[in-house]
């Protein structure tokens, strides 16, 4: 599976961006899918993941009300909207795909394989 990620920008604090992941590959739909972060000089975190039916979905607290993770499998695309935007929301997000069998729900990046090469999210204040 190949990851896509788009959509990141500048953008104000208070204000939304939507994040996009496309992804190749026949088995999509089977897959959770997940957001992380990256803000410089600190440790990759979790930031969402969806089933592959898209009926269940988690958050990190820090994100928890403010982003919402969804998926069109039909389009093989996950996206991450995100609202209220704060400047410690500052970092480079990636998509990833989880690993069948894997308790991806919990969040732990070791759960994901496949990983997209990344988007640039700034959020000034």
């Amino acid at each position: 599976v190949q990851l896509q990620a788009s959509g990141g920008g500048l953008v104000q604090a208070g204000g939304s961006l939507r994040l996009s992941c496309a992804a190749s590959g026949r088995t999509f739909s089977s897959n959770a899918m997940g957001w992380f972060r990256q803000a410089p000089g600190k440790e990759r975190e979790f930031v969402a993941a969806i089933s592959g039916n898209g009926f269940n979905a988690y958050y990190a607290d820090s994100v928890k009300g403010r982003f919402t993770i969804s998926r069109d499998n039909a389009k093989k695309t996950v996206y991450l909207q995100m609202n209220s935007l704060k400047p410690e929301d500052t970092a480079v997000y990636y998509c990833a795909t989880a690993r069948s069998g894997s308790r991806w729900y919990l969040g732990s990046g070791s759960s994901f394989g496949s990983w997209g090469q990344g988007t640039q999210v700034t959020v000034s204040s």
